[in-house]
């Protein structure tokens, strides 16, 4: 692959950095550089205002997802361009954590499966960040086991064609600011547990949807369980026909794997960046081969997870769909956080845990290092990943199932009630 842009590249990225010059909201720039994972880092105004003033103003002069047609709010660029926004972008980028989910997930999936009508309303205001979206997904007793969801959907008892779900989801994020929801249910527990899903889109301010969130250990609230009692939901939106919810929910899967992995910091900037300046024995710890010896190997893989990112760029352009093979940024890119943010605190000691303005990092490794294990959960597990890849990648003989072919309410439950 040709590196260097092209000349229509080129001009693109001179556009874009103009326009980005003229309009970016400067006055945020020092607080947006020390932006955590998961956290924009805005504290002297609301930071979802500032996400959302950022995203209308891109959205009003056709900067907002870049790869959507231009009837839906986007801009109708290609995804090398869209490549480049992001890196003329850069740290104004932190701003668009709200509507990750929504833009890179849920977005795509509406517009594979929903009718032009409802695309035509949903779509151009999560495009603009005036809506957000979350992703309804995993249960309690579902584990990885995303076809073990037990959120239940039925044809209410009338004439109306709607559908009544009772259950609970959790690991929700941003839920508690979202507007519309991507909801997965089980309609049929006759069936083998991939036959008998239904997927449905729904407003979360439907009576009988409780919101809860869920205190982390880095302080931050982004999970939510989320509860459902008798709501009701018209069959309108139904995405997919009944029983296709599994094939539905593989498109935001696939879309989900490729917008984790390819949007994941790891740390190794900022961590190369502390070691030229950070001492060890009064010599900057740049100096000492060992810590030399780890730099290099986060090095080879940062380099790997680029040119992977690139390869799925590429497979983009050519009008390819997202695959299985996007499972490995992801995995890759977890994994690669939480040892790397270890490592720095290490090197850090005690001054690791300081969280102040005027402190080395802030605290930014402790705060990666508390959210990693759930990068290396949400989206798919680390097991879940490597068998896909093995499996659906790599071509080797898939894991034994004994209950692939066994009616979802036959499937013992450990002491919990059947379906």
């Amino acid at each position: 692959m040709d590196f260097e842009d092209t000349p229509e590249e080129a001009a693109f990225r001179t556009k874009a950095r103009t326009w980005i010059d003229a309009n970016a909201p400067k006055h945020l720039e020092a607080e947006l550089k020390r932006a955590g994972f998961a956290s924009s880092g805005v504290e002297s105004e609301d930071p979802m205002a500032a996400s959302k003033a950022w995203q209308k103003k891109k959205a009003g002069a056709g900067w907002a997802c870049l790869h959507w047609p231009k009837e839906y709010g986007g801009g109708a660029y290609s995804p090398i361009e869209r490549v480049i926004w992001g890196q003329e972008e850069g740290v104004y980028g932190a701003l668009s954590g709200p509507f990750i989910i929504g833009h890179g997930m849920c977005g795509p999936t509406v517009m594979a499966w929903a009718s032009e009508e409802h695309k035509q309303r949903l779509l151009p205001p999560l495009a603009s960040g005036e809506e957000i979206w979350c992703q309804l997904f995993s249960e309690p007793a579902g584990g990885s086991d995303l076809a073990g969801l037990r959120t239940k959907a039925v044809p209410a008892n009338d004439s109306s064609g709607d559908w009544i779900v009772n259950g609970s989801k959790v690991w929700t994020s941003g839920a508690q600011h979202s507007q519309w929801g991507l909801l997965i249910t089980r309609t049929d527990p006759n069936v083998p547990k991939h036959k008998g899903l239904t997927m449905f889109f729904l407003s979360m301010d439907s009576p009988g949807v409780e919101v809860r969130p869920i205190k982390q250990a880095n302080g931050q609230s982004g999970f939510n369980e989320v509860f459902f009692n008798d709501v009701r939901i018209p069959d309108s939106q139904r995405l997919g026909a009944v029983g296709q919810g599994w094939e539905v929910s593989l498109t935001t899967l696939m879309n989900e794997r490729l917008s984790i992995g390819s949007g994941m910091s790891t740390g190794f900037p900022e961590l190369f960046r502390f070691c030229l300046e950070a001492k060890i024995d009064g010599r900057p710890a740049v100096d000492d081969s060992a810590v030399r010896s780890r730099l290099a190997q986060f090095a080879v893989r940062q380099s790997g997870l680029k040119y992977t990112g690139m390869r799925a760029i590429t497979a983009l352009s050519k009008g390819q769909t997202p695959g299985p093979e996007n499972s490995i940024g992801k995995l890759v890119a977890g994994a690669t956080m939480q040892e790397l943010a270890m490592f720095a605190l290490d090197l850090q000691g005690q001054a690791g845990v300081v969280q102040d303005a005027d402190s080395p990092m802030n605290a930014r490794f402790q705060g990666m290092l508390m959210r990693s294990p759930a990068t290396r959960i949400e989206g798919g597990s680390d097991e879940i990943l490597r068998n896909i890849i093995a499996e659906r990648v790599l071509g080797l003989p898939g894991d034994i199932r004994v209950d692939k072919t066994v009616a979802f309410k036959d499937i013992p439950t450990s002491g919990r009630s059947k379906a």
